[in-house]
């Protein structure tokens, strides 16, 4: 099998090919062989919200939902706006680094924001 396809969401080796689409099992993301070349042009796109929009360095985001702090007692409550957010590259998907009032420095994934 020297020609694997990778997942191009997860790179996950374990794609397979089923009726023209290519299929991840482990992240169930589903792709056809045209468009083999458009996922480097979508990673270009950058960090999207929860709503599509791509977010770069320095943008406001909303917190779209309660957000429980893991090993604390305290939520980051649905609503709360994040000013100054820093992208990064995370492989556990928290892709964005902020300061939160009252809470301080800490992570969040994009899918939990929208841009403001």
């Amino acid at each position: 099998m020297d020609d694997v396809m990778k997942c191009p969401s997860c790179h996950s080796e374990h794609a397979y090919e089923d009726r023209g689409l290519w299929v991840c099992p482990e992240c169930a993301h589903e792709w056809s062989t045209a468009t083999e070349a458009a996922p480097e042009a979508a990673q270009e796109a950058g960090v999207r919200d929860a709503n599509g929009n791509v977010l770069a360095d320095g943008d406001s985001v909303v917190v779209i939902k309660d957000l429980k702090i893991k090993g604390s007692s305290s939520v980051v409550k649905g609503g709360t706006k994040v000013r100054n957010i820093r992208l990064q590259d995370a492989t556990d998907g928290h892709d964005i680094a902020c300061k939160i009032d009252g809470i301080g420095a800490m992570n969040l994934k994009s899918e939990f924001v929208r841009k403001a």
